[in-house]
């Protein structure tokens, strides 16, 4: 698998602020309950100098568990507020990565409430659903019929396998946040996808497989494909897909 190209900017680096908010918290837990088991160490029994020393240590436990549980919700908080703002320049999808794509046949494009049975495994055009799907990452795949709608849009489906590398989950992730126009991107699993394939990348009547993931031909395959789908919505009226 390609390394990711710097594409994106969200690494592992963004996965250690949440890893050292949790140890901090961890930390903090463990100091809370040193202060509570000190306390209940100073009864009655022990002599006056022997209390306050309990009392003077249990402050400054509590003082640092209190200090620590603060340094992990600001930590927290960076790592959640990072990437907001953050915008998704469909521009800068444009690495004009050689692509090898499929022109798939056109099978229509009719609506139905009934069960369709597709021609290709993994359809990209044909009788679908009235209803279509959110944009964003699917951990659980939705049906061909609606996933067929989204494609009419414009929109562009990236399936990936429920075993992939948590490097391309990391990076579908990324990719599912970009927009043109009204339309978006969608990461489907799938277990369809050939085996010596590492994503099926798909938009209207189109397809490109990848034995070896790649973010810039996937990268290069959003930029070409997306919304240019038959049917047109408005970003105002589709607003994040899942609205038709």
């Amino acid at each position: 698998m390609n390394e990711h190209m710097g594409l994106h900017q969200q690494s592992g680096s963004s996965y250690f602020l949440l890893y050292t908010a949790g140890i901090i918290l961890l930390l903090a837990i463990m100091s809370y309950w040193y202060a509570a088991k000190w306390n209940k160490e100073n009864t009655s029994r022990l002599k006056k100098d022997q209390k306050a020393a309990i009392k003077q240590k249990t402050k400054k436990m509590r003082v640092a568990a209190h200090l620590l549980l603060s340094l992990s919700v600001i930590v927290a908080i960076i790592h959640f507020a990072k990437d907001l703002g953050k915008e998704y320049d469909m521009n800068s999808l444009n690495v004009k990565a050689a692509i090898e794509v499929t022109d798939d046949k056109y099978y229509g494009a009719e609506h139905s409430d009934e069960p369709v049975k597709y021609e290709m495994k993994i359809p990209t055009s044909g009788t679908h659903s009235p209803h279509d799907l959110k944009f964003g990452f699917y951990k659980e795949k939705p049906p061909y019929e609606m996933l067929v709608h989204n494609l009419e849009h414009g929109d562009i489906i990236i399936y990936y396998h429920t075993d992939a590398d948590p490097k391309i989950i990391e990076q579908l992730n990324y990719f599912v946040n970009f927009r043109e126009a009204g339309a978006g991107i969608l990461a489907v699993p799938n277990e369809d996808i050939p085996a010596d394939k590492d994503v099926v990348v798909t938009a209207w009547t189109k397809t490109m497989g990848l034995s070896d993931y790649d973010d810039q031909k996937i990268a290069t395959f959003i930029y070409k494909y997306i919304n240019e789908g038959p049917e047109k919505i408005p970003a105002s009226i589709r607003r994040g897909g899942g609205t038709m």
